[in-house]
């Protein structure tokens, strides 16, 4: 647990009981889950969770650039503790999302990391070179 009060203090943030389980939980489990699945997995190890606690908890993190929230699927926010730049593969039979390495040809690779693709969107986020020269 060390680990994770360094990094929760090197992000100006408290480190409780809550937060640390959190992090140890996304960390071990590279799933993406929802507010709603980390809830589940931790509250018979820590009964008074809260499902606010874990909302609220999982807010701040990706406020202070911990986690990473993504909303790509449905319009239902995900949390995973990878930070570095990936691309995100949902199965449209299982729902899981998976992480994708970079070296491939999106554009013609029908099977990718021996997943078959039938569909793909990117979804970036950035700067325009507009703002980027004006230095909005």
């Amino acid at each position: 647990m060390m680990d994770f009060v360094e990094i929760l203090k090197n992000a100006g943030i408290a480190a409780s009981q809550q937060r640390m389980m959190i992090l140890k939980y996304l960390d071990a489990n590279r799933i993406h889950p929802t507010t709603d699945q980390v809830f589940q997995a931790l509250r018979s190890d820590m009964p008074t969770l809260s499902k606010t606690t874990v909302y609220n908890t999982l807010k701040k993190l990706v406020e202070h650039k911990v986690l990473v929230e993504l909303s790509l699927f449905e319009n239902e926010a995900r949390y995973e503790y990878d930070r570095e730049p990936h691309i995100h593969l949902k199965c449209t039979e299982c729902n899981e999302i998976i992480d994708l390495d970079k070296k491939f040809d999106l554009y013609t690779d029908t099977f990718i990391a021996g997943h078959k693709i039938t569909e793909h969107q990117i979804n970036l986020k950035g700067i325009c070179k507009k703002c980027l020269s004006t230095g909005e």
